[in-house]
């Protein structure tokens, strides 16, 4: 094992832009005595779910148009079922949004990490399970919450082709990655 690294420790805030993401300004003591200028993107924490269905074996995953990509002029990836906390229990608030997102009524949730999303920049924990789903689950359009303009595309895909979406380096969204590995690490059983 490594050490782990001595403390820093923020000196002082500054609120650089409020709206629905908050970006900060810190300044930071680092170990050495240094003060450093560091920027931090403040939103809270979120919940995601990878469902899959190990009778018809597939999973569901979903697409929306994201900033990040229209950046790049690529398309959106697929992306795990997943949304804000705001201030819920992890396992309570992913039902609504496996509901809003996927039309899915969700059962055991499988916990697999809590995980930074971008630890260098932002202060957002993810928190990954696994469920499995039959097709009477799929009680609902899903699409995203009305109002919101989410545009939500929902996708079942065979496990096969997700397995080779994680292996060739094309499931490009990071917590649906881990999820997708998870899922072929814990139930190696669905590729027998």
């Amino acid at each position: 094992m490594t050490t782990p690294t001595p403390a820093a420790r923020i000196v002082s805030r500054e609120v650089v832009f409020q709206g629905w993401y908050t970006f900060l300004r810190l300044m930071v003591e680092m170990p050495d005595g240094a003060v450093v200028d560091r920027e931090l993107l403040h939103r809270g924490s979120a919940v995601a779910v990878l469902p899959y269905d190990p009778v018809r074996r597939v999973a569901m995953l979903i697409t929306q148009p994201r900033p990040g990509a229209l950046f790049h002029g690529v398309p959106s990836p697929y992306e795990a079922i997943a949304g804000s906390l705001d201030g819920a229990d992890p396992a309570t608030r992913i039902v609504p949004e496996a509901m809003e997102e996927g039309g899915l009524r969700l059962g055991r949730l499988e916990p697999i990490t809590n995980m930074w999303s971008m630890v260098p920049v932002s202060t957002e924990r993810v928190q990954l399970y696994l469920t499995a789903y039959e097709a009477a689950d799929v009680i609902g359009p899903g699409g995203g919450a009305e109002g919101e303009h989410e545009n939500i595309l929902v996708h079942e895909i065979g496990l096969d082709d997700l397995r080779d979406l994680a292996m060739s380096g094309a499931l490009e969204d990071a917590k649906t990655l881990i999820l997708a590995q998870a899922l072929l690490l814990r139930h190696p059983e669905l590729w027998r």
